[in-house]
Parts: structure tokens; sequence; C-alpha cells
């Protein structure tokens, strides 16, 4: 009798938990957009989220800080967010619950904790939004749109307003790419609506006017006749990656700031979280955000240099094949990536290696670097092997990483992993541009070498770091709370 009693006790349990998620839902989609506040849990996109989605990343967010994170909680302090005035924001409710619990016999009640959690917002500046501009419209290209137009909420922040491609565009052509955004073989359906407006040359995503601007130079374009002013382009073609080639799009009508989704030459690289407040977007009209395997190493190394100094290492990246390796053995530019990309794992190089010293100057010639291709099509590891000045253990560096994913300026670019069963299709759609494999980590018996597994999602982690950028870039960067 006691068990089917204890039975019946888990039944009402799951029921009302599964009651108050649906509350949280609704609560999520009414700060977002009625008010323009976006809310994360412990750094994972929650918006459009299912139940289980929700359910499942609360259990995540207790074992990550060891303490639970009930969703009874995070309903109340979403309440109280909800009844008190704030700007445009972007907030953790994994953080904010899991220091509720810390620190919860300080307040006489939720809301007073809210308020004094959150009373830096009222400093905030306004927020003028920016027009953006997608130059190409490939994986990358088509991530960002995804994002962006998901993300658009009151426009308060970036607005995008027309995509450029080349050739002509026919309805057919125009359909086609309404098609290849509906659908990605690689991330699933696209949670709107995408229409087709051949007769003024657009597409209507989520009920909102993008252009498609066809054009070969980038000079010709008038963004103008758009409607469109100080716009941020946004390059991903890869076409041009020299500073002279790049102020091209600057002397179109209607452009001002240029952001090169690539490594590039004579221009600031930049990963976001790291080294982006070395230039002033006031004064630099032209960024790079580096390639996506910087940005997966970056965060890591700048971790592991503060913490315990590097002496020297080798980056070997374990990399998903590009659209630039053939499908099937043919010639290529490049040795070896000639060969069919589905059937082979490819050596090739990386200069990411070389590239993470123009983030953090102090690893320059440290680095050796090279890369494997392997028959996935999304989804990357890359290996760190390292050698440190100060002795560690593999508890030392798992407690610090954690730390870093918890709190700091790598909140958004860190996501530390728990499972012991992580493989490449677990990562794809994680907004993090560095998964930290904290089970795989190996330390040498005299703690000197390292060796760090770093997964990363290289078009869509890789697309968030981008957007992170674009939106300093844009100042549109609103209050955060992490």
């Amino acid at each position: 009798m006691s068990t089917i009693k204890s039975y019946e006790k888990e039944l009402a349990f799951q029921a009302d938990r599964r009651k108050a998620t649906t509350e949280f839902i609704k609560l999520i989609s009414d700060l977002w957009y009625d008010k323009s506040i976006e809310v994360v849990l412990f750094k994972n996109q929650i918006i459009d989220k299912n139940v289980s989605d929700i359910i499942n990343l609360h259990e995540y967010a207790g074992e990550f800080v060891q303490k639970p994170i009930s969703i009874f909680d995070s309903v109340e302090i979403l309440r109280a967010i909800n009844d008190i005035k704030l700007p445009p924001s972007k907030l953790d409710i994994g953080k904010l619950t899991y220091e509720y619990h810390s620190d919860n016999t300080d307040y006489n009640n939720v809301k007073a904790f809210v308020i004094d959690k959150l009373k830096d917002a009222d400093t905030s500046e306004e927020i003028k939004p920016k027009d953006v501009v997608l130059y190409g419209f490939g994986r990358i290209g088509r991530i960002l749109t995804r994002e962006l137009m998901a993300k658009t909420g009151k426009g308060n922040q970036m607005r995008l307003r027309a995509i450029v491609t080349r050739g002509s565009l026919t309805e057919e052509v125009l359909e086609k790419r309404a098609a290849l955004l509906r659908t990605d073989s690689v991330h699933g359906q696209f949670l709107g609506t995408v229409n087709t407006d051949f007769e003024n040359k657009a597409l209507i995503i989520n009920g909102t006017t993008v252009h498609i601007v066809t054009a070969d130079k980038p000079e010709d374009i008038d963004y103008t006749k758009y409607g469109i002013y100080n716009a941020l382009v946004i390059d991903n073609t890869g076409a041009f990656r020299e500073k002279k080639a790049l102020e091209r799009h600057l002397k179109s009508k209607g452009a001002n700031r240029v952001l090169l989704t690539a490594p590039g030459k004579e221009i600031p690289n930049i990963v976001h979280g790291v080294n982006q407040n070395e230039f002033n977007p006031d004064t630099t009209k032209i960024f790079s955000a580096a390639s996506c395997t910087t940005n997966a190493i970056t965060p890591i190394l700048k971790i592991i240099e503060d913490s315990l100094g590097i002496k020297k290492g080798h980056l070997e990246t374990i990399h998903a094949y590009t659209n630039d390796q053939n499908l099937v053995d043919n010639m290529h530019s490049k040795y070896r990536r000639g060969r069919a990309a589905a059937l082979n794992m490819v050596i090739t190089e990386t200069g990411a290696g070389t590239a993470v010293a123009k983030a953090l100057p102090s690893l320059k010639d440290k680095l050796t670097s090279n890369a494997i291709r392997v028959p996935v099509p999304n989804g990357s590891l890359a290996i760190l092997n390292l050698e440190v000045k100060n002795k560690t253990s593999k508890e030392a560096i798992n407690t610090i990483v954690k730390k870093y994913a918890l709190e700091g300026d790598l909140v958004e670019q860190v996501k530390y992993s728990l499972s012991n069963e992580l493989v490449s299709t677990d990562i794809v759609g994680t907004s993090a541009p560095s998964i930290y494999d904290s089970t795989a980590t190996l330390v040498s018996k005299d703690g000197k070498n390292i060796v760090l597994y770093i997964w990363y999602d290289n078009e869509y982690g890789y697309s968030h770091q981008v957007i992170r950028l674009a939106k300093y870039i844009s100042k549109v960067r609103r209050f955060t709370y992490y």
C-alpha cells in the first residue's frame, strides 16, 4: 500500500512540476515579447523551448552547481522580474535561482532579492537599434538569419534588413533560397515562417521584410534605396579577407561598419569575451570574428594561461568537413582536400594556433596546430596538449574552468559538460563556442602536462560569437546578469 501511495505522490509531483513549467514558458515569452527581456538558463536558450526541454535544463543546472535548481523557485523569481520595471535585458534565471538559494536568508521575499540583484539595470544606457546586412547566404549566413530573426523581438537591438547574393534573382532562385532557410539537414526546421515576395525581391521572415539584393561589387550597392542607413555589413562570403578589399563595403551607400566571419588580415581579429574591449567600435570600422576553431580554443587557453601559465602546446582540431572540400575525388587547390569528404579523414592545416596570439599575445610562438577533417557534417573537437608552468591536477583544472563557466567575462563562451557520454551530435545547436569536456581531461603524473578536450558546433556556436561581436560593434549590448 505504501508503494502505491508513493507512486501516486510521484505522479502528483510530476503534474505540479509540468504545470509550473507551463507558467515558466509563458512568463519567458511575455518578458521577451512584451518587455524585450531575454531569459536564459546557465547560457542555454529557453525561448520557444517545450516543457520537457525546460525540465531537463533545470536538471542539468542543478547538477552543474551541485545544488537543486527548482522550477518552482524559477517561476517565483520570473514573476518578480515581470513585476518590476527593467530596460531591455538578458538575465540568467539559473544564476538567480542558485543565488536565491545561497542568499535568501538576507531578504524578506523573492521580490526584494530580485530588486537588489538587478538594481544596476537602472543605469543602462538607451539602445539605438542597428540595421544589419548579411553579405552572403551560405552556411553561416543562413544560421545568422535564423538567429537574428528569431531574436528580433521588438527590434530594440539588431534588425536584419537585407541579404546580398550574387547572380540573377529569378522567382525560382528566390524560392530555393527560402527553402534552404526553412529546412536545414543539420539544424532542422526553422521555428518560424519564411515566405517569398518576388515582386519586391524579398523574403518575408516571421512577417518581416528582408530585401534580397543582387550584386557582384559591394561598392555598387545603395542600401538607402531600401531605407537602410548606417548599417553593419556582416560579410560571410569569405571572398574578402584583407582590409583593402573589405573597405569596399564602406563605399556603398548606407553602410558604416563591417564584420568579417573569417580570419582577416590587417584588421582586428576578435574572440568575443576575450579581446573585444581592446578596440573601440566608435573608431574601428572593420572587424574580424576570427575562425570557429579560434573561438573554441581561445577562451579555454585564456583560462589556463591566467590560472596556470602555458609554456608551450599543440592544438589538434578534429573538424567536420566543410563546403570547400570535394564530395567525390577531384582536383583541389589544397593537398588532400580533393579527396571525398564523406569517406575520408583528411589531414590539413589550420591557422588557429597562430591566430590565438592575436587575441592572447602572451601565447605568441608557443602553440603548434594542425587539423583533421572527418566525415561528419557539423560538430568538431579541439584537443589541447599543453605544458603548464604550475603543477596541477584534473580536479584543480575542472574546478578552475567550472568557476569561469559560472561567473565572469567568459560565461557566454564556456559551457561545462558533466556527461560521460558526450559525442559530437550532442553538441549540435550549442550557442557557447567552447564546450569543455570535464570527464575527458588528462593530467600527467607530474602535473605539468595536460590534455583538454573542447567540443564546438563550428556553425551554430561560431554564429553566436559573430552575433555577440556584432552587438558590441553596434553598441546594442543590453544590461546583462549572468
